[in-house]
């Protein structure tokens, strides 16, 4: 099979694509031929060495595919060869097969193309892990997202905006803040320009926001808990801003706020699977029926990975980043 191999951590230009044994599935997993793989932040760090994957876990980058099942292993009765899925992976992506743990393997929502289903099962179960399942996000509160024209920022969007929920977010620029409000967002915040905290204070009459979904960890920690109302919680999934950050603790107590960080690759195949089966429960309808829908920025092919990788990296992109094979 092909699969895309690092030679060693460093940039985009260590990536390329080699022929590599072929895979099997043990008990409980599918073997799928995929169709398109998912780009993802972490990649990026796992190709410069900050970031290994889960003791068991393939070496090769890649946390989400479309594909097609191609065998079955011992036990799995839940699919059949043929069957058109995607799946949240703890990686081998980047290649043209990948073996999956059956649970955390989904049915393509009604209506969504092959290949563009892998722009789905990352930020899907990112999402509504983290924003519905652990933040607790109601119909009647207020959201803010930051990155709003991201994959994650896209997706985050569209899903509090269809459940119920006021939508704040950042971009930094005018297509982006456009995307963002064409998605359902109802304060978009230059970050270049304005100060997000103020912008919300103004627009809440300075009660804040419910649920903040934080990629930025410490740059923006102080900030964050500012932009909560009493009883708000910050979910921190990203760390593009830093590890490390005085926390006022008093002024969390003050709000009785909650800071909860959360990461979704290392947790065990149970848990996954059950993010996964409450995703076809809640999220695929509004997907099939057309509320909610995968942005893609661009399709390239698995030997343009280094292309795709510095696109990433550059920030050009608005929603996700996919290789067909």
């Amino acid at each position: 099979m092909r699969a895309v191999v690092v030679s060693e951590p460093g940039g985009p230009e260590v990536l390329t694509v080699a022929e590599v044994p072929d895979l099997s599935p043990g008990p409980g997993e599918v073997l799928i031929a995929v169709a398109a793989a998912g780009l993802n932040r972490a990649d990026l760090l796992q190709r410069m060495g900050f970031y290994p994957p889960p003791p068991g876990a393939s070496d090769v980058i890649g946390m989400e595919v479309s594909g097609t099942i191609a065998a079955l292993g011992d036990g799995v009765t839940t699919w059949q060869v043929g069957d058109r899925v995607c799946a949240l992976l703890a990686g081998g992506g980047y290649a043209s097969q990948v073996v999956a743990p059956a649970g955390q393997v989904m049915p393509i929502p009604e209506g969504i193309e092959l290949v563009e289903a892998a722009a789905l099962p990352e930020v899907a179960c990112t999402v509504w892990s983290n924003v519905f399942m652990v933040g607790a996000l109601q119909p009647h509160e207020t959201f803010l997202v930051h990155g709003g024209a991201g994959g994650i920022g896209t997706m985050a969007i569209q899903l509090a905006h269809q459940l119920g929920s006021r939508v704040f977010t950042t971009a930094g620029s005018p297509e982006k803040r456009a995307l963002c409000a064409s998605l359902g967002a109802d304060v978009v915040i230059d970050y270049r320009e304005e100060t997000f905290e103020d912008v919300i204070a103004d627009h809440t009459d300075g009660r804040g926001v419910d649920v903040i979904l934080d990629n930025m960890g410490a740059k923006y920690l102080a900030r964050n808990i500012d932009a909560l109302t009493d009883s708000g919680r910050l979910v921190i999934i990203g760390l593009q801003g830093g590890t490390t950050a005085e926390l006022d603790i008093n002024a969390l107590m003050r709000k009785r706020a909650a800071v909860i960080g959360t990461t979704l690759r290392s947790r065990p195949v149970e848990g996954k699977s059950a993010i996964c089966a409450s995703v076809v429960e809640h999220v695929w309808p509004l997907v099939a029926g057309g509320y909610v829908k995968p942005v893609i920025d661009v399709v390239l092919p698995l030997e343009k990975v280094a292309e795709a990788h510095r696109r990433m990296e550059a920030g050009e992109h608005s929603g996700k980043i996919l290789l067909s094979l």
